[in-house]
C-alpha cells in the first residue's frame, strides 16, 4: 500500500467534512424558514415579540435565517474548536448544544406576545436543533473513528498502514 492509499484511509478528508457540517448548517437554516412559511404565509400567523418595555416587532423570515445561521455556524466552530482540544469533543459539545437548546428556548416562552407566537418561534428552535445537533454530532471526529468511517466516507474499510 503506498503513503498516499494510506493516507486516504486514515486521515479525515476536510473538503468532504466541511461539506457535510455546512449540510447541516443549511439544514437547519431551511428546517426554522420551513416552520415560519408554514405559519406565517400558509396559517396566517403574526410573530409578534415585545424584549422588555419595547414596542412590538414582526420576526420576519430574514430574522429567522439570519439567526439560525449565527447559532448553527457558532454550533459548528464550538464542535472544531473541542475537537483539537480535548477527546471527548463529541460528548462534551452534544451536552452544551442540548443546554443551548433549552435555554434558546426561554427567547420565544418570554419574548413571544401571544400563545401562537410562542409556539411557533418554540417550534422553530427545536426543528433546527433536531436537524443540527444529530447531523453534527455525526460528523464528529470521534464518531468516524470510533464506527471505523475514515476520510469520511462510511462502508470503507480501514487498513492499518
Amino acid at each position: 500500500m503506498t503513503a498516499a492509499a494510506a493516507l486516504d484511509y486514515t486521515a479525515p478528508a476536510p473538503a468532504r467534512l466541511a461539506r457535510t457540517r455546512a449540510l447541516s448548517v443549511a439544514g437547519a437554516v431551511l428546517a426554522a424558514a420551513g416552520v415560519w412559511v408554514v405559519a406565517v404565509p400558509l396559517l396566517g400567523a403574526h410573530l409578534l415579540v415585545r424584549f422588555g418595555a419595547g414596542v412590538p416587532e414582526t420576526v420576519g423570515i430574514g430574522l429567522v435565517v439570519g439567526a439560525t445561521l449565527v447559532a448553527s455556524v457558532c454550533a459548528w466552530g464550538l464542535l472544531a474548536l473541542l475537537e483539537r482540544r480535548t477527546p471527548r469533543a463529541r460528548t462534551i459539545w452534544t451536552g452544551v448544544a442540548g443546554v443551548v437548546l433549552l435555554v434558546s428556548l426561554s427567547l420565544p416562552l418570554t419574548a413571544g406576545i401571544a400563545l401562537s407566537t410562542k409556539a411557533t418561534l418554540a417550534l422553530m428552535h427545536v426543528t433546527a436543533a433536531s436537524v443540527l445537533i444529530p447531523s453534527l454530532r455525526r460528523s464528529s471526529s470521534a464518531h468516524r473513528i470510533r464506527t471505523g468511517i475514515r476520510g469520511g466516507r462510511p462502508g470503507r474499510a480501514v487498513h492499518p498502514a
